[in-house]
Formats: C-alpha cells, structure tokens, sequence
C-alpha cells in the first residue's frame, strides 16, 4: 500500500464573506469524523488536496498530519462541488483504525480489450462501476480490475465471482452479478427500424383522455353557472 501523506491545520467555524475569501485564498474547508472520535474542522491547502484526491480517490489510506505531530488515518467520505468553479469547496474525512476493517465502496478498472469486439463487431456493456467491500485498511486496493479480455464471445459476460480478488478483501456485493458483458450488434434492419417515425395518436392516451373530460366537464359546469346567474 503506498503511503499517501495530506497536511491540514485546525480551523475555527467561519461563514459568508471570510469563507468565500479563505476559499479564494486557496484554502478548503473539511470536516473529519469517525471512530468515536469528535469530529474537527479543519483547513486543507486546494493544490494539495487536488494532487492527493487524483490518487487516492474515495479508496485510498491517506495520512493526515492534524495538528502538533498527531497523525491521523482517513479515507476521503465526501466532496461538495462548487456549482459555478466545479471546484472542491468542502471535504468529509473518514477516520479508520488501522486494526479493525472497513466497509467502503472501490471502483472497477477495466482493462484489456475484448476479441469479441474486435473481431466480432460486438458491443462492451459496463454494468456496474464500485463494488462494496469489507477490509482491514492495510489491505484496501485503489480499484478492482476487471479483464475485459475474458469476453470473447457475443453474450458472454463477466461477474463479481469471476473478478481476481485482492488478497484480504471480501466483496460484499453479490458475486452473481454482472459487472460487463458483450451485445450482439443490431443488424441493419434493427437500425432501420428505430429510425422510422412512429406516429402516436396521443388523443388515445389515458392521460390526454381524462384531461379532455375534465375540461369538457368544466366547461358544462361554467354553462350552468351562467345559465343560473
């Protein structure tokens, strides 16, 4: 397991303009939590925190240096996006004990190249894109690969059993399902047939059916209340 290594200093609550300008300042605010511990508010350097999540992802051990030499072991829980930047503005830190296991969700990496697709003009499904785990936090990989080079049929698919499991790691997700399969392609009178226009009578629609009756009934109910007045 590498050893990622995130500093971070202790922060004071703070909101409106001095949030928006400790952000501008290149400063995150984060939150961490877990293990019994009372959660603490923390500040994350933006460049640094950005160069880490690129390779920790939501799966990775990180080492946060706190405060006075205390150390402590996260997993990243949670990132808030800024709508307009697209930009991390918040972080939820997850902290572990290094000797009791986790549950936590790591994503599939599929890698090589089908001779279904290749050859066979086949077409690769990805079914599923994180699987659920159970591990102690020594053992918690990056990603689960997942050999796309084992298609080599039209309909053939791959599931959860058939993946190479790290060491130490016990897939929580159901092993029977399917992760990535390949479709026979649509063959030219298929294409044809979803390009024809279909026209819907939409005034055989139950829901444009009732909307007629309520409105004629409306409209007999105006009539009589005139006829009355």
């Amino acid at each position: 397991m590498v050893e990622l290594k995130l500093a971070v200093t202790m922060r004071e609550k703070i909101s409106g303009k001095a949030l928006v300008h400790a952000r501008k300042e290149g400063r995150i605010p984060a939150v961490m939590y877990g293990h019994g511990d009372k959660p603490k508010m923390l500040w994350v350097n933006a460049l640094a925190f950005t160069k880490t999540f690129a390779k920790a992802g939501g799966s990775s051990i990180i080492s946060l240096d706190v405060a006075e030499g205390k150390g402590a072991n996260v997993i990243i829980q949670e990132t808030d996006l800024d709508p307009m930047t697209n930009r991390v503005s918040h972080v939820d830190f997850f902290q572990v004990s290094m000797d009791e296991a986790l549950e936590t969700h790591v994503p599939l990496e599929f890698v090589g190249e089908s001779v279904a697709v290749r050859e066979l003009g086949g077409i690769l499904i990805k079914t599923l894109e994180e699987v659920s785990i159970s591990c102690l936090p020594k053992d918690l990989p990056h990603s689960i690969e997942v050999h796309v080079n084992l298609l080599t049929a039209l309909g053939a698919n791959l599931q959860i059993k058939d993946l190479k499991i790290p060491a130490g790691v016990k897939v929580l997700t159901d092993e029977l399902t399917t992760v990535a399969l390949i479709e026979t392609p649509r063959t030219e009178a298929q294409m044809a047939a979803l390009n024809e226009k279909v026209d819907v009578d939409v005034t055989k629609v139950e829901g444009v059916i009732k909307e007629e009756a309520a409105a004629s009934t409306d409209g007999k109910s105006s009539e009589k209340k005139e006829e009355k007045k």
